[in-house]
């Protein structure tokens, strides 16, 4: 099963300094078909003015993701961490019994992101950050796993039973994943047109994705995919 959610469909607000689009419902956008998957709860597309960003703000038990598309993010809490997490690169933030964070586009140019949160396995452990660097030539026709509850993987670790994957291909390229039975994926192209086990996918489209064995994706032209595996 592929739903795909075209980006056209999707909840937004514009703030002015912020443009967003929901894949789930979050903030004032409200749609009871789309409140998670699985485990998955917000991915959010966001375009971030320069020189603007999300003030002091506080999260609980929940592991939240920023994958940064273009320009920089820079990151303050209030465990004393501090960071700027640039294009292709990764940061993690485990909310755990509470933290209180901004983010700020710095830049002199707009920054792009998706911002994915997912439910935490376990409720009241100590919060953590975390950000590296993953080189796109790295995962380049391959998925590369960013973000994992796993510590076994060489990735960032996160407090879920989860994995956030990325990879690059080229047009004309195909890959395969395997989706292990009774677990979903959300995969967003960031760039680029794809199929998905036949099925067409446009830059930004969601494809909440279920009860398939394995995920092929043709890139019918240059692509830049994200996907969450969870239960």
């Amino acid at each position: 099963m592929i739903d795909v959610r075209p980006f056209a469909s999707l909840g937004g607000a514009d703030h002015g300094w912020l443009k967003a689009r929901h894949h789930f419902s979050f903030a004032n956008y409200h749609d009871p078909a789309r409140m998670s998957w699985g485990r998955l709860r917000v991915w959010n597309d966001d375009e971030i003015a320069a020189r603007s960003g999300f003030p002091p703000h506080p999260h609980a038990d929940m592991e939240i993701i920023t994958y940064v598309r273009t320009g920089a993010i820079t990151h303050e809490d209030s465990m004393g961490n501090k960071g700027r997490t640039t294009a292709g690169d990764v940061q993690i933030m485990s909310a755990g019994t509470g933290v209180r964070h901004s983010e700020f586009n710095l830049e002199d140019e707009t920054t792009t992101i998706f911002q994915i949160w997912i439910e935490a396995d376990q409720r009241g452990v100590k919060p953590a950050w975390g950000a590296k660097s993953f080189p796109k030539s790295d995962r380049s026709g391959q998925f590369s796993i960013l973000a994992s509850g796993d510590t076994g993987d060489d990735a960032l670790t996160i407090n879920a039973d989860a994995r956030v994957l990325a990879a690059t291909l080229t047009a004309g390229d195909t890959i395969t994943y395997r989706l292990v039975h009774g677990r979903r994926a959300y995969l967003v192209p960031a760039v680029g047109n794809v199929e998905v086990n036949g099925v067409a996918l446009n830059a930004r489209d969601g494809a909440a994705i279920a009860d398939e064995a394995e995920i092929t994706i043709t890139a019918q032209a240059d692509a830049e995919l994200v996907m969450v595996d969870s239960l």
